[in-house]
């Protein structure tokens, strides 16, 4: 395994501690920093303006499709800006650093199907209680015993093995020079943190990749090895299963949603000239203030929990162009027109359309961040639904809930009429139709 990618499998603490002023020494000179507009904002700047769970998710597809070859901690880095401008020319866009809505839903549709060709699933190993990320599909053949876990791909090209053992006043460096020795193992990278260690190289003619830690007197490693004819396949799960590894879970492993961001922007689709308009009900969930973007303050006069659809009204509004909400013809491909997140397009607010599948209620692939709530529209320019985004899944199996639905159109004219809506519009320009919703939480 190339050294930079062990060698950006791990943590380091960059802080320094703070110098305290001593009495009598002459004060430094103020430091000024520039904002800079939203336009000229560094590719930096926009990462760091993403919530957490954002960047891990960022970092996580990133490196699915081999581009991104850290850590996937949610930092921001120049090995993380580089990756996505790879990613961009991989495409042939433009290497700006910043992915464009189109292009994060083409990012998370290609590491979806590269998770899935994988068989990617987080388990929990019975023997151990170890929750770790296995690749089920390149290594069928499993066997355990009271020292662990062992996955195979039918010809011992890749082999993970989950071992456990019980040793007396264990430290990572005593142990990592004890890995160091086994096997006939060429180590070219190490790192020895107090609390875990690393080891790569080559064992044998394979390749390999180590994780250990200990808890008290047991110690427990994770070891891949893989065929350097396979090594481009491989190294991306390696980097996705040196994230999930936890040897020793505490509480729910189950994962769970992201914190709620304190602000927070999606998409809402105009229904009626009376001010009325439909978005996401998990959107406008427990805010203190829901702002259409351009018109003010709204209300939230209405939800399905079912559903999750939130009716909102502003009052006094001019220029307002309804939605025709006609029924769809049912086709499988649809047109998703909404308002990504400020941070995707360098504070800007425009409307954009994507295009998307829809399998069952999943729509695939999830388009960007502010897009739930957006106006789904069929081949025919007609009203097929209102699309929600899902919360973040990071390093999460591949047969999860899928990370965007469609409410179907009948399903949101219900809402409207239980609601007393009437809806008469008739503009098929779904770009003139939305609005952006802002909801601002403690």
């Amino acid at each position: 395994m190339r050294t930079l990618l062990s060698a950006t499998l791990l943590v380091v603490a960059m802080a320094g501690p703070l110098q305290a002023q001593t009495a009598g020494t002459k004060p430094k000179p103020v430091t000024t920093t520039t904002v800079r507009p939203p336009g000229v904002q560094t590719p930096a700047d926009a990462a760091n303006a993403m919530a957490q769970a954002e960047r891990l998710a960022l970092q996580s597809d990133l490196a699915w499709v081999g581009e991104y070859n850290g850590a996937i901690t949610g930092d921001v880095s120049e090995r993380m800006v580089n990756a996505i401008k790879e990613f961009q020319k991989s495409r042939g866009g433009r290497e700006t650093g910043v992915l464009n809505p189109q292009e994060r839903s083409a990012l998370a549709d290609t590491a979806r199907r590269r998770q899935e060709n994988a068989g990617w699933k987080i388990i929990s190993d019975a023997g151990t209680g170890v929750r770790l990320g296995i690749p089920t599909k390149l290594v069928p053949q499993q066997a355990s015993d009271a020292n662990g876990t062992k996955w195979t791909s039918p010809t011992g090209t890749v082999q993970i093995v989950l071992s456990r053992r019980k040793e007396a006043n264990p430290t990572t460096a005593k142990l990592a020079e004890q890995e160091k020795k086994a096997n006939g193992r060429t180590v070219d990278y190490n790192v020895v943190k107090p609390d875990f260690f690393v080891l790569s190289g080559l064992q044998g003619l394979k390749k390999f990749y180590l994780r250990g830690t200990f808890k008290g007197d047991e110690v427990r490693i994770l070891t891949i090895l893989y065929d350097q004819a396979v090594e481009n396949t491989v190294e991306p799960v390696v980097i996705a299963m040196s994230s999930a590894f936890t040897p020793f879970p505490t509480g729910p492993q189950a994962a769970g949603p992201p914190p709620r961001k304190t602000v927070e922007y999606g998409t809402g689709i105009v229904v009626a000239e009376d001010g009325s308009i439909v978005t996401d009900r998990q959107l406008v969930d427990v805010c203190l203030t829901i702002a259409i973007a351009g018109f003010g303050n709204a209300d939230r006069v209405a939800e399905d929990k079912e559903r999750d659809l939130a009716l909102l009204r502003i009052y006094g509004a001019r220029g307002l162009r309804p939605l025709s909400l006609a029924g769809s013809n049912g086709k499988t491909g649809v047109d998703l027109t909404g308002i990504a997140d400020p941070q995707s397009q360098g504070g800007g607010n425009a409307a954009s359309t994507v295009k998307a599948s829809v399998n069952g209620t999943d729509l695939v692939p999830a388009p960007a961040l502010g897009f739930s709530g957006a106006a789904a529209m069929d081949s025919d320019g007609k009203f097929a639904g209102l699309a929600q985004l899902k919360p973040v899944l990071v390093a999460g199996p591949a047969n999860a809930p899928s990370q965007a639905a469609l409410v179907p159109a009948d399903a949101v004219r219900d809402f409207l009429k239980a609601n007393a809506v009437t809806t008469s519009g008739t503009s098929a320009d779904a770009k003139a139709s939305v609005v952006r919703v802002i909801c601002v939480r403690k």
